[in-house]
C-alpha cells in the first residue's frame, strides 16, 4: 500500500471503531424500551402504528409465536412484492414502460429482497420501474433488515433472561428497529450521498448524442438471451454503431443508503456500487463500506450491554475484525502481485481489472471483503476479474456463514451458534458441562446451532452437484473448467448464505437458477432463523448457573482464538474440497501456464 492507502485505511478503522460503542449502547437501549434522544420524536409515531395494527406491545410472545409471527409477515410482504412484479407494466412510476417480470423471474427476486439476500438475475436500470424500485425493493430492504435484527435481539433475551417462557414481542421488535434505526440513518447518509453526486430524482431516462460515433462488436443473443454460437464454438457478433446514449436516471440515493445500511445489497444499476450514480467519489465509497459494517459490528456491543458483560461482546468484535483484516490483507497481495499471464505479454503492476480506478486497489479490496463478510453482497468491483487467489477470499467469507460482521442481526446469531459449538467441543475436551452466560448447554441448543451453522453449507454442495449434472445449468456457464465451477459455487453460495453478490461470468435468469436459487435463499434464510428462536426460547427457560473456578471464560482472548479456530475448522472441513476444485486448482494452473 502506498501512503494514501494506508491512511485511508487506518481512518476508516477508527473511525468505525468509535462508533461500535455509543451506537451498541443507543441499539441497546431501543431494544430495552429505554428512553433515547430520538424518542420524543418518535415515540408517538411508535406508538400511533400500534394502535392502527392493534398491537399489544406489553404481551411478549414464546418463541413458537415470535417465530410463527416473523415467518407469516415475510411470506405477505413476498407475495406483495410478487404481485407488484408481475404487475410492473401496468402500475405507475414507470416512464420507460418497463415490462412485467418473468414469473419465474419474479419468484426469484421476491424470494431474494424477502430473504436479506438481494439477488439480481436482472439489469435494475433494464428491468425495473421507479415503482418497484421504491415500493417493492427499498421497502423490503427495511422489512428484511430489521427481521435479521430481531433474530439476534431474541436470541440475546433468550441468554440474559432467567425461567423466561417470552423472548419478546415480535411486532415491536421490529417497529422499533426500522422507525428508531434504520429510518433516521437512512436519512442522514442519502443526504450525505446526494452531495457526493448520487442521484435521487423520478424523471425519464435521458437521451444524449455522442460526440463522435463509435462502432462496435455486439454478441447475438437467442431468444432467452443466451449468446449463439458457431459450429466451432465462437461467438457470432453483429457491427453496431452508435450515435446516441440513454442515461438512465431514478430515486438511486434512497435506495443506496438502506442497501448497504440494511446489508441488502441489491443495485438500482447492474454495475452496482461501481457505477458513478450509486457511488461517485472515494469519500462515498468509504461511507458506504461504513454502512455496510456499523449495525453487524455495533450489534456486539449491543449483546454485551443486555448480557451484563461488554468483554463478550468485545471477544466476538475482536475475531470478526481479525478475520476481516486477514481477509482484505490477503486480497490485496494477490491482486498487487497482478497476474503472471499478463505479465507475460509485458504489462506488469497490479491487476485493476474489474476495479474501479477512483477507488484504488484498497478502496476495492476493503469494498470487497466487507460486503461478502457481510451479508450485503454489494459490489464495487467485479469479482470474476479478481485473480483466483483473490476471488477465493470473497467465497471464503461468504463460506463461513459471514459471520464476519455478518448481515444486521444474522451475523450476531450466527456467531452466537458458533460459539455454542465451542463451548460444547471445549467442555467436553475438559470434562466439563458446558455453558455459555450461566446457561448449560444441552443436546438442544447443540442441533438448533448446528441447524444455524450448516444449513447453508449443505445447500450449496447439493445444489451445486446438481448443477454440474443438469445441461441447461451447464450451458449458462460462459466460462469453462476451474473457473466456470467457481461461478456456480459462488452463486449458490451467495444464494444459500443470503449475499447476493455474483461472479459475472454465469447467466442466472434461466428457470434452473431462479427455481433452486430462490429455494436455496428461502430455506438458507429461515431454517437457521426458527433454529435461531428456538434456541432462544429452550435457553430462556433455563435456569441461571453462577460461574464457577470450573467455569470456562468465554470473555477472554484463549477463547477467542478457539472461536476463531472452530470456525475456521468448520468451514474448512465443509468446503475445501469445492475451494480446491475451483479456484485452487485455477490459481496453479495460471501459475502452470505462466511458466
Amino acid at each position: 500500500m502506498n501512503l494514501y492507502e494506508w491512511l485511508q485505511t487506518i481512518i476508516f478503522f477508527v473511525v468505525l471503531l468509535a462508533m461500535i460503542k455509543p451506537f451498541g449502547s443507543f441499539m441497546a437501549k431501543v431494544y430495552q424500551g429505554e428512553r433515547t434522544f430520538l424518542s420524543p420524536v418518535i415515540a408517538p409515531c411508535e406508538q400511533l402504528l400500534y394502535r392502527i395494527c392493534g398491537v399489544d406491545k406489553d404481551e411478549e410472545m414464546d418463541w413458537k409465536r415470535y417465530a410463527w409471527a416473523l415467518v407469516l409477515f415475510n411470506v405477505i410482504s413476498g407475495l406483495a412484492i410478487f404481485s407488484i412484479l408481475l404487475l410492473q407494466g401496468i402500475l405507475p412510476l414507470n416512464p420507460q414502460k418497463l415490462p412485467a417480470f418473468s414469473w419465474h423471474l419474479a419468484m426469484n427476486t421476491a424470494i431474494s429482497f424477502t430473504t436479506n439476500t438481494n439477488w439480481q438475475n436482472y439489469s435494475g436500470e433494464a428491468t425495473a420501474s421507479y415503482f418497484t424500485q421504491m415500493f417493492g425493493f427499498a421497502v423490503h430492504n427495511f422489512a428484511s433488515a430489521a427481521t435479521g435484527m430481531v433474530v439476534a435481539i431474541a436470541l440475546i433475551r433468550g441468554l440474559v433472561r432467567r425461567r423466561a417462557s417470552a423472548i419478546g414481542n415480535f411486532w415491536m421488535d421490529l417497529t422499533r428497529s426500522i422507525l428508531y434505526i434504520l429510518l433516521p440513518l437512512s436519512l442522514v447518509f442519502a443526504i450525505s450521498l446526494v452531495s457526493q453526486g448520487v442521484i435521487q430524482n423520478l424523471s425519464p431516462y435521458k437521451t444524449v448524442p455522442l460526440v463522435q460515433a463509435t462502432s462496435y462488436d455486439k454478441p447475438k443473443m437467442d431468444d432467452k438471451g443466451n449468446p449463439i454460437k458457431d459450429p466451432n464454438g465462437n461467438p457470432v457478433t453483429e457491427n453496431v454503431t452508435v450515435k446516441e446514449v440513454t442515461i438512465p436516471m431514478g430515486p438511486v440515493a434512497s435506495q443506496e443508503v438502506i442497501k448497504e445500511l440494511g446489508t441488502n445489497g441489491g443495485g438500482f444499476f447492474n454495475a452496482n456500487s461501481a457505477h458513478p450514480y450509486e457511488n461517485p467519489t472515494p469519500l462515498s465509497n468509504m461511507a458506504e463500506i461504513f454502512l455496510i459494517l456499523l449495525i453487524g459490528g455495533s450489534l456486539t456491543y449491543t449483546f454485551g450491554r443486555m448480557a451484563g458483560n461488554q468483554r463478550q461482546g468485545w471477544a466476538l468484535l475482536a475475531v470478526m475484525l481479525a478475520v476481516l483484516i486477514f481477509a482484505m490483507g490477503t486480497l490485496y497481495w494477490a491482486e498487487s502481485n497482478g497476474n503472471p499471464l499478463v505479465s507475460k505479454l509485458g504489462v506488469h503492476g497490479i491487476n485493476m481489472e474489474g476495479k474501479e480506478t477512483r477507488f484504488g486497489l484498497a478502496g476495492s479490496s476493503l469494498f470487497a471483503v466487507a460486503t461478502t463478510g457481510t451479508s450485503c453482497g454489494a459490489v464495487n468491483t467485479m469479482h470474476d476479474s479478481l485473480t483466483p487467489l483473490g476471488g477465493m477470499m470473497p467465497l471464503s467469507l461468504i463460506l463461513l456463514s459471514e459471520v464476519i460482521f455478518g448481515g444486521v442481526g444474522t451475523g450476531l446469531y450466527t456467531m452466537l451458534a458458533f460459539v455454542v459449538i465451542a463451548v460444547f467441543v471445549a467442555g467436553l475436551m475438559i470434562g466439563r458441562t458446558p455453558e455459555f452466560l450461566g446457561k448449560k448447554i444441552g443436546v438442544t441448543e447443540m442441533w438448533m446451532s448446528i441447524i444455524t451453522v450448516l444449513t447453508s453449507g449443505i445447500l450449496i454442495l447439493i445444489f451445486s452437484a446438481v448443477a454440474m449434472l443438469v445441461p441447461s445449468a451447464v450451458a449458462s456457464m460462459n466460462n469453462p473448467g476451474a473457473h466456470g465451477l467457481s461461478e456456480v459455487f459462488y452463486a449458490f453460495a451467495s444464494m444459500s448464505n443470503n449475499n447476493g453478490s455474483a461472479f459475472a461470468g454465469l447467466n442466472g435468469n434461466t428457470v434452473f437458477y431462479n427455481v433452486t436459487g430462490a429455494f436455496c435463499m428461502f430455506i438458507g434464510r429461515f431454517a437457521p432463523i426458527v433454529a435461531s428462536l428456538a434456541m432462544a426460547g429452550g435457553l430462556a427457560e433455563k435456569k441461571y448457573v453462577p460461574p464457577s473456578l470450573g467455569t470456562l471464560p468465554t470473555d477472554k482472548v484463549p477463547f477467542a482464538l478457539w472461536l476463531t479456530l472452530v470456525i475456521l475448522i468448520i468451514g474448512a472441513l465443509t468446503f475445501f474440497p469445492a475451494l480446491a476444485l475451483g479456484p485452487i486448482v485455477e490459481q496453479l494452473q495460471m501459475v502452470v501456464v505462466q511458466g
